[in-house]
């Protein structure tokens, strides 16, 4: 077994626990931006293949105290490297330090480094030239992330075992305006209950990611079915057990959609991305994208799931602007809507409330910099 770590968008940890559950994964302690757990090799296999709402998976190779540099390299010396890190491979550290003696993060990095190479004398380490976030570039391939947290003098050394951020299916290679992480979009899709036998509506697509997400969560199709991961390099790589956690997912698939999946947008360079991407995730063929205004909207027949993230008014358009724009947001849901459940990513409290509608929020977290809610609510009858 092994003690692991999903790292999440602050916010949606408990969707995060849920997914972890339903892969048969009993989730641990929640914190803030992730969750534990303890999982057999095809347990964190199938979490980094299946979780969508995480970031990253990380697993826990040591947890020691050091209040000196000397106690450091004894003890990181105990490490077992070895079993994430092969001859040659690069690698590099992300080190925070809080309320400990060991606060000269280069100097921590450059202790653990001699370690590695200590034991590993082929190994080519290298460290990072800026601390690395959420928006890190993808990393060299088979570039091993060691992530270390000093925390009132006890050091806890992590794998990264996904390599590239989990939210990177694949498939996002076009982008619109304010681009929406697919980590947060799969985090809508399930914080608002979206059930696959029900229509989805998008009117403010963008490049496409929520309809996108709701075709991979509607077929079945993990979300890390088209790309690879770090612990696909590690030396305590079981291939067998990979083979089987993917032969499994696949067969899971199911060959369409089970209801319509709609997304539209105003802005034609949008619809063309949106297209585009859902053509490398292979599912074009079970959602319908159009170029429309939004009065000109003609949901399917429901009731069904109204899942949108309109502008924020920060980098597209204006906050005061984008009251009309939510208000006749809130006059198409009750005219063709109704008893529809309706999801909205908002970032001021005053565009929800222009809806009209009875929302409220089920998990707040940041996207560009800015401090977002999710809204739900159903519409009322007719």
């Amino acid at each position: 077994m092994r003690t692991c770590f999903a790292v999440t968008p602050p916010g949606v940890e408990a969707i995060t626990a849920r997914e972890l559950a339903a892969l048969g994964v009993t989730p641990g302690a929640t914190e803030p931006g992730g969750v534990s757990f303890e999982a057999t090799a095809r347990g964190l296999y199938a979490a980094n293949l299946e979780l969508r709402t995480a970031n990253r998976i990380t697993v826990r190779l040591a947890e020691f105290p050091a209040r000196a540099f000397y106690e450091l390299e004894r003890k990181a010396k105990r490490v077992p490297w070895e079993s994430v890190v092969t001859p040659g491979m690069p690698v590099r550290f992300r080190v925070t330090s809080r309320k400990s003696k060991l606060y000269h993060l280069g100097g921590i990095e450059e202790r653990l480094l001699n370690c590695v190479n200590g034991q590993q004398s082929t190994v080519n380490g290298k460290s990072p030239d800026d601390e690395h976030d959420d928006d890190e570039p993808a990393p060299a391939s088979a570039e091993q992330l060691f992530i270390v947290r000093v925390f009132r003098d006890v050091l806890t050394i992590s794998a990264d075992s996904s390599g590239a951020l989990l939210h990177r299916r694949g498939y996002r290679l076009a982008a619109a305006k304010a681009p929406l992480r697919e980590t947060l979009a799969a985090a809508m899709l399930l914080g608002a209950g979206y059930v696959a036998s029900a229509p989805l509506l998008d009117p403010f697509c963008g490049a496409g990611t929520i309809p996108i997400e709701a075709a991979l969560l509607a077929r079945r199709i993990a979300p890390g079915l088209r790309r690879r991961f770090a612990f696909e390099h590690w030396p305590s790589f079981d291939p067998d057990a990979w083979r089987g956690v993917k032969a499994e997912a696949e067969a899971r698939v199911l060959p369409r959609v089970p209801a319509p999946i709609a997304g539209s947008d105003r802005d034609a360079g949008a619809i063309e991305a949106a297209c585009a991407n859902a053509a490398r995730a292979g599912v074009q063929a079970n959602i319908v994208f159009q170029r429309t205004a939004l009065s000109n909207i003609e949901p399917s027949a429901g009731p069904g799931f109204l899942i949108t993230n309109p502008p924020f008014g920060a980098r597209v358009g204006e906050r005061r602007e984008l009251r009309d724009l939510f208000a006749r947001l809130g006059q198409l849901a009750r005219r063709r809507c109704p008893g529809w459940t309706v999801a909205i990513l908002s970032a001021h409290a005053e565009h929800a409330r222009a809806t009209g509608l009875p929302l409220e929020p089920v998990w707040s977290s940041t996207t560009g910099g800015l401090r977002v809610r999710l809204v739900t609510g159903r519409v009322p009858a007719l």
